[in-house]
């Protein structure tokens, strides 16, 4: 392997743990530091929590919506820029044509939007004497699918609930992609049972590495999010975890150890596309 080679096989990841108030302006504020402390800590991809710019909610979703492009997509452009880094912005509650949408912006070193994921799958779950909570009240879905490529690796991207449905995962990773990103804000009925087994099975599943991004937790929230945002490697292993407070957590990806794991199960070749398939039907980054 030439040294470039090498040198190209492996990169950090940064994902940014972010505490999110009322207030969008400190949002705003807090993401572009933290954005370039990731950027100084060595994150050449930088992934931010789902709903950055406002509490999760559904009572919250319209009255921070914005256009894509808007002030927190500025932002968000800006800081990838500055800090010469792949920037996954979490996401943010989207308003366009009347509707509103959880969308994820992606944003290249030079600034410019590579990638506009919408929720594929909207969060409605009914756990009686736990949790309600019904997305669909106010959101309208996503419709595509969403890659990017960097010049590392492809990237898949799909936000909190998206993770659940391992068709998703499993195109991504049939279309090439090597690192799953899921910004996304489980609960503290959801998140100590399936948060961290649902991106091992998806890691394990697809021999690829799996990051997921939280908001920290507000205890005094409507909607307390578990936090403990997490890197899992393609042997299924968690190999970075924050707690539920504010942080930022590295992981180093090296995709010859992905490319050595599948070579060892190689499971790849050993599907029996003669008696199943999953596929995809429509693709995109809408």
């Amino acid at each position: 392997m030439s040294t470039l080679a090498k040198v190209m096989s492996k990169f950090r990841l940064a994902v940014v743990q972010l505490q999110v108030s009322s207030v969008k302006a400190d949002n705003l504020s807090r993401v572009r530091r933290l954005v370039k402390e990731a950027a100084g800590g060595g994150g050449q991809v930088v992934l931010l929590p789902e709903c950055f710019n406002s509490p999760y909610g559904t009572s919250f979703f319209s009255s921070y919506a914005e256009k894509i492009p808007g002030e927190s997509t500025q932002v968000l452009s800006e800081a990838a820029k500055e800090n010469k880094v792949y920037l996954v912005g979490g996401s943010i509650p989207e308003e366009d044509g009347g509707k509103l949408y959880n969308s994820c912006t992606v944003f290249g070193p030079d600034g410019e939007m590579i990638l506009k994921h919408r929720k594929i799958h909207l969060f409605d779950i009914d756990v009686p004497g736990k949790i309600r909570f019904q997305e669909s009240e106010t959101l309208s879905p996503g419709n595509s699918l969403s890659m990017f490529e960097t010049p590392f690796c492809k990237v898949g991207v799909g936000i909190c609930y998206d993770i659940r449905f391992a068709e998703l995962a499993q195109i991504y990773s049939r279309k090439g992609c090597q690192l799953l990103v899921y910004p996304g804000a489980f609960n503290m009925t959801t998140g100590p049972a399936h948060w961290e087994l649902l991106q091992r099975g998806r890691a394990l599943d697809n021999q690829v590495y799996v990051a997921t991004a939280s908001p920290a937790r507000d205890e005094s929230a409507s909607y307390v999010a578990w936090g403990h945002s997490t890197v899992v490697n393609p042997w299924g292993e968690v190999v970075s975890k924050a707690g539920p407070e504010e942080a930022i957590i590295y992981a180093d990806i090296d995709l010859q150890y992905l490319s050595d794991i599948r070579q060892q199960i190689p499971i790849t070749a050993q599907r029996r596309d003669d008696l199943y398939a999953v596929t995809s039907t429509q693709e995109g980054s809408g």
